[in-house]
């Protein structure tokens, strides 16, 4: 009776969205006040949360896939997409976890439909904003920690405790695992295993999971990993070392659960891909374009370390950067693809207000010390469609073209407002018109 009176208070007195024009204690009474009004709807929900700067959405895909095909009944929410099962949406704004009513939501839409376990991308903002209090995590799994959003957070050490937070959260919950899964490899991995009561953690160099055996191809990566006792032989169907990664943080996932060695090998192997992540596309022409959502220094390092010994041809890159962001980033971005890049085209991203021409000079600064030269392999067209239409034009056998930085996002932010967008869509249409 309590808890209804509450909600009823909440629902007459608090005007929808109004206590999120206070930050960030506008979020947290929010949060409070709105588990009240909805009813605690995470109550009793096992949740897996996933942070850190990269690899968050396909360690989430992957953790689901996995427990789908094991038969339990999962939830998503990610950056790409939310639903239950294999009944799933794409996410379209650009916030990774939602704000707090959509959050509750959907949690208690999938509630409804008999979810038990809830695969949850909890971003720093989220965690700082408290706009994931009340959710009730069993498990937190940290993948890396490199330079990001510091122009929200203030230094990097601000948006470390920020993460920390789901580790201690996951702590102070006495109904669940309380059990930390860490990349190993990860300078800060002591820092998040700190926080929780128990720990286990994965790498290639270190860790209790440690992948041996590693053999990366185009289509995927395969490798054997042991863990208490029981070795695995995963084959996961998405490229890269960043992907070897990823699935281990699964492997630790379902080891924890206690699925046998056959529901972790085939859920691991079951995900076909996800949306915007290393996405090829085929449109018939005779050289290779992907589409991915690197977007850091660090994303781009392992991106390119990985690509760049496959490329028979040129490698052409093309990117932007995000308006108002992170600053600090773009020339170490831009010296990055210098230095792996045949070719190099910088455009927008997500302008929003700032000017344009500064983002991209910005970037230029780190491609020119890389040694890239302007109007020979270094071009600089802001407008997107333009610079992939040019970046196609540029391609020939053997190359391939890398589309980075928006990925799934279906909307692109300009100065005078945002548009709907599609990366995947565009460069099919930009393909098809150059193989016609």
């Amino acid at each position: 009776m309590q808890s209804m009176g509450l909600r009823s208070i909440v629902k007459k007195v608090v005007p929808r969205g109004a206590l999120r024009k206070i930050k960030p204690a506008g979020h947290y009474a929010e949060a409070v006040l709105l588990n009240a009004r909805y009813g605690f709807p995470s109550k009793g929900l096992k949740v897996i949360g996933v942070t850190g700067t990269n690899g968050k959405t396909t360690t989430c895909f992957l953790i689901h896939k996995m427990l789908v095909d094991a038969g339990y009944k999962v939830g998503l929410i990610t950056t790409v997409a939310y639903g239950v099962g294999d009944d799933i949406k794409p996410q379209l704004t650009h916030m990774t976890t939602p704000t707090v009513p959509v959050l509750l939501n959907r949690i208690k839409k999938m509630r409804a439909q008999g979810v038990e376990w809830l695969v949850l991308e909890t971003t720093s903002h989220a965690l700082d904003q408290h706009r994931v209090w009340g959710i009730p995590y069993i498990m937190a799994v940290f993948t890396n920690l490199t330079h990001e959003h510091i122009s929200y957070h203030g230094s990097f050490e601000h948006y470390r405790a920020a993460k920390r937070k789901l580790f201690e959260m996951t702590n102070r919950n006495r109904a669940g695992l309380r059990l930390g899964i860490v990349n190993a490899d990860d300078r800060w991995a002591n820092v998040f295993a700190s926080a929780v009561k128990k720990s286990l953690s994965y790498g290639i160099k270190d860790g209790d999971a440690r992948a041996k055996d590693i053999k990366l191809g185009a289509s995927g990566v395969k490798y054997s990993v042991t863990l208490g006792g029981t070795t695995y032989h995963i084959s996961c169907r998405l490229p890269g070392t960043f992907n070897v990664y990823n699935s281990l943080a699964a492997v630790c996932v379902g080891h924890a659960l206690g699925l046998s060695q056959k529901q972790v090998e085939q859920g691991i192997a079951a995900l076909e891909g996800v949306e915007g992540r290393m996405t090829r596309i085929d449109e018939g022409q005779p050289f290779d374009v992907i589409v991915d959502y690197a977007h850091t220094p660090d994303s781009f390092e392992q991106l390119f370390a990985d690509i760049k010994p496959v490329v028979k041809g040129k490698l052409i890159v093309l990117f932007g950067s995000l308006g108002g962001g992170d600053k600090g980033k773009r020339p170490l971005q831009g010296e990055l693809a210098g230095r792996f890049a045949n070719e190099l085209i910088i455009c927008e991203e997500d302008d929003r207000a700032e000017d344009p021409a500064v983002i991209m000079g910005d970037i230029a600064k780190g491609a020119r010390k890389a040694g890239k030269v302007d109007d020979k392999d270094l071009f600089l067209i802001h407008d997107r469609t333009k610079a992939m239409q040019f970046a196609v034009s540029r391609a020939k056998k053997g190359d391939v073209v890398l589309f980075l930085g928006k990925g799934h996002e279906k909307t692109i932010e300009h100065n005078d407002g945002t548009q709907p967008w599609d990366e995947i869509a565009t460069a099919r249409s930009v393909l098809a018109k150059r193989t016609r």
